[in-house]
């Protein structure tokens, strides 16, 4: 397993827990307003790879951890785009810990696969756009139906999984409308948790133009959570201004 970073504590990352958090490099999107893109572009991981942690110093880290935290974020990058993904995980359960995973969702098999031997605790999947923008916003590496198809997958194995969970978004009026943003609760009708998150300007944006959007207000997003709430019947919305 590759691992780029490890963020050794966190109580934002993994609902209601305490957790660690490691990173996981490359992925099949490039998200314009990607903060990560160091475990994104290809030429920028090869300039960091020398600094990659080996697994042993991190389960060495972690064993320090037992009884002090509560599990391990694995986040990226995307995650199921390792090979040894799921040996990586049950080495992690063995030490007592429980799991979360961060997906974009483009792989559902493996997470299916992960679900089925009960290896992941709560899984976080970004739905970034409706159908009709998937693809252009997210600057997918690959065919468009084979996306749209993996995106549906992964969003039904996930709700009908018994395994905790979250969809969400990152918004702003400049690249998500309001109509993208509930044509998504479509997608996701009846889910138990999707978080809407504001948009964040910052120097490590992939498109540095995308530091000019324009994000929606207070009420506007009070407004489309009501909208979502009572006609997609989406359980609960979390805000994330």
């Amino acid at each position: 397993m590759l691992i780029s970073g490890v963020q050794k504590f966190t109580i934002l990352d993994y609902p209601g827990k305490v957790a660690c958090m490691i990173f996981a490099p490359y992925c099949n999107f490039r998200c314009p307003y990607c903060h990560n893109s160091e475990d994104v572009l290809p030429e920028r991981i090869e300039k960091i790879k020398s600094s990659f942690i080996p697994e042993e110093i991190f389960f060495n880290f972690l064993k320090t951890r037992v009884g002090f935290i509560d599990g391990v974020v694995i986040t990226g990058g995307e995650p199921t785009l390792q090979q040894d993904l799921k040996e990586f995980i049950i080495k992690i359960k063995k030490l007592g810990f429980i799991v979360k995973l961060d997906t974009n969702g483009t792989n559902p098999k493996i997470v299916n696969n992960l679900i089925d031997e009960n290896l992941l605790d709560f899984i976080a999947m970004d739905v970034k756009s409706d159908f009709g923008h998937y693809k252009s916003l997210s600057g997918f590496i690959g065919e468009e139906p084979n996306l749209i198809n993996s995106i549906k997958e992964s969003i039904n194995i996930i709700m009908n999984s018994g395994v905790d969970y979250e969809f969400r978004t990152t918004i702003a009026k400049s690249f998500i409308s309001k109509e993208s943003i509930f044509n998504i609760g479509k997608m996701i009708s009846g889910c138990k948790k999707y978080a809407l998150q504001n948009f964040r300007k910052g120097e490590t944006v992939l498109d540095q133009s995308f530091n000019n959007s324009i994000i929606y207000g207070p009420q506007e997003l009070e407004d489309i959570s009501n909208v979502l709430k009572n006609d997609f019947n989406i359980k609960l919305i979390e805000l994330r201004r």
